[in-house]
C-alpha cells in the first residue's frame, strides 16, 4: 500500500473498482484545515476523466504496469492495432484509451502499458515528440520569422496543426504530442 505522498503523474492506481492513471495532481496545504491532494485521473478501461480529492496520508493501491514497445499497424472500426516486434502478438486498443492518437502514423513505435497481474493491455503512450511531414499548407513566406503568426497545416498522420508562416509542403516538423504544438522544423 502506498499513500498520497507517492502520487505522481503517470501513476496507475485502483480506485472505485477500476484502474486509473494520474494525469494531474496538486498537493494543497490550506492555511486552515488538513492538507489534501487534488487529482485528475483517467480511467484505463473506458477513458473517462475523473477529478478526485484525497486527504493527505490516505492509503492508495498502486497497480503495477509494464511498458512494452509495439509497432502501430493500422486502425479500423474495432480500434487501433499494434504488434509486438519480438513475438508478433497483436493487440487492439479503443481510441478513447489513447491520448492524442491523431499523431500516430503507421509504423511508429509506441509504448503499450500492460497490467502486470493479468497481462491485459491498458493504454498506449506516444513519445513526447514526433517528427512528421507536412502534406498540405499554404505556400510559405520566405524570411517571415519575426512575427509569431501561424497558419493551418495537415501532417502525414492526417491531423491538422498550426505552423509558422515560413513552413512549406514537404517540410518535416517536430510536434509535441501532448499539446499538438509545433516545436521546430527538422532537416532530414
Amino acid at each position: 500500500m502506498a499513500s498520497t505522498s507517492d502520487i505522481k503523474n503517470g501513476l496507475c492506481l485502483k480506485y472505485n473498482h477500476d484502474i486509473y492513471k494520474v494525469v494531474e495532481f496538486l498537493h494543497v496545504k490550506p492555511g486552515k484545515g488538513p492538507a489534501f491532494v487534488r487529482t485528475k485521473m483517467k480511467s484505463l478501461t473506458n477513458g473517462k476523466v475523473v477529478d478526485n480529492t484525497f486527504p493527505a496520508g490516505h492509503k492508495i493501491e498502486v497497480v503495477r504496469v509494464e511498458r512494452r514497445k509495439f509497432q502501430y499497424l493500422y486502425s479500423d472500426d474495432m480500434g487501433f492495432n499494434f504488434m509486438d516486434n519480438e513475438t508478433f502478438n497483436q493487440v487492439t486498443l479503443d481510441a478513447a484509451l489513447i491520448d492524442n492518437h491523431q499523431f500516430m502514423k503507421e509504423g511508429d513505435t509506441i509504448d503499450v502499458l500492460f497490467n502486470s497481474e493479468n497481462d491485459t493491455p491498458l493504454t498506449a503512450d506516444l513519445p513526447q515528440y514526433v517528427i512528421q511531414k507536412i502534406t498540405y499548407t499554404e505556400p510559405g513566406e520566405k524570411g517571415n520569422t519575426a512575427t509569431n503568426a501561424q497558419k493551418p497545416a495537415k501532417i502525414e498522420s492526417g491531423a491538422e496543426i498550426r505552423v509558422p508562416l515560413f513552413i512549406n509542403e514537404g517540410d518535416n516538423v517536430k510536434i509535441e504530442t501532448s499539446t499538438g504544438n509545433y516545436i521546430e522544423r527538422v532537416k532530414r
